[in-house]
C-alpha cells in the first residue's frame, strides 16, 4: 500500500513541477536562461522537487547517492516541514496577490495546497522512529538558510527577488530580515510539532 502512495506522490509532484516549468517558459518575461534561473529561485519549486525526489526514491527503491539522502534519518520529517511552510506562506501571504486561470490554477493548487496536504498525510502513515532523529533533521535547516543567502546575493546583483516579502529593493533590508526570521521561526516550530506528534504516533502504533 505504501508503494502506491509513493507512486501517486511521484506522479503529482513531477507533473506539477514540470507543468509549472513549461508555463513559466511559455509566459516568460526574460531570456530563456534567466527564466530558468528564476524558476529554480522559488522555494516552492525547490521544495516540491525535494518532495518529488523523496517519492521517486521510495517508489523505485533507489539507494545510491544522491537518492540515499531522501531515505536517510530525519529526511521525511524535514521535507514535510518545508513543504508545509510552502503551503502556509502561500495561503496566508501570497494567495491574494494573483488569480491564476486554467492550467496555471491547477498547477498552483497542486504546488501550494494538494501536495503539502498529501505530504502531511504520507508522513502520518509512513513515519518511523528513524524519521524523528533530531540532529539530522536540524542539519536540513541548512537548506532554507542556503536558499536565503542565494536569493539575497543574487537579488543584490540582478534586482530580482522571487517573493515580495524578500524584495529588499521594495521593502528594505530591515523588513526583509524580519520576514526571514519570522518564517524561519515558524519553520522550526513546525519541525518541533512534527517531532512531538511523530513520537506519539510511533508510540501508539506499536
Amino acid at each position: 500500500m505504501k508503494r502506491t502512495y509513493d507512486i501517486i506522490g511521484f506522479c503529482i509532484t513531477w507533473f506539477a513541477v514540470c507543468a509549472q516549468f513549461m508555463l513559466m517558459l511559455q509566459h516568460r518575461q526574460a531570456a530563456v536562461a534567466e527564466t530558468i534561473i528564476r524558476f529554480f529561485s522559488f522555494f516552492t519549486i525547490l521544495t516540491n522537487i525535494l518532495v518529488a525526489l523523496l517519492f521517486t526514491t521510495n517508489a523505485f527503491r533507489l539507494r545510491r547517492f544522491p537518492f540515499n539522502l531522501f531515505s536517510a534519518k530525519g529526511s521525511l520529517t524535514a521535507i514535510t516541514a518545508f513543504i508545509l511552510i510552502v503551503g502556509l506562506v502561500y495561503q496566508i501571504v501570497l494567495r491574494s496577490l494573483w488569480e491564476p486561470k486554467g492550467l496555471q490554477w491547477v498547477v498552483d493548487e497542486l504546488l501550494h495546497t494538494l501536495i503539502p496536504l498529501y505530504m502531511l498525510l504520507y508522513w502520518w502513515v509512513s513515519i518511523r522512529k528513524n524519521d524523528l532523529t533530531l540532529r539530522p533533521i536540524l542539519s536540513w535547516l541548512l537548506y532554507p538558510i542556503g536558499f536565503i543567502v542565494f536569493i539575497l546575493i543574487r537579488g543584490y546583483f540582478s534586482n530580482y527577488y522571487p517573493y515580495p516579502f524578500l524584495n529588499v529593493t521594495e521593502i528594505g533590508f530591515e523588513k526583509t530580515m524580519v520576514n526571514i526570521v519570522v518564517i524561519f521561526g515558524v519553520t522550526v516550530v513546525i519541525l518541533m510539532l512534527l517531532l512531538f506528534a511523530g513520537k506519539r504516533i510511533v508510540k501508539n502504533r506499536f
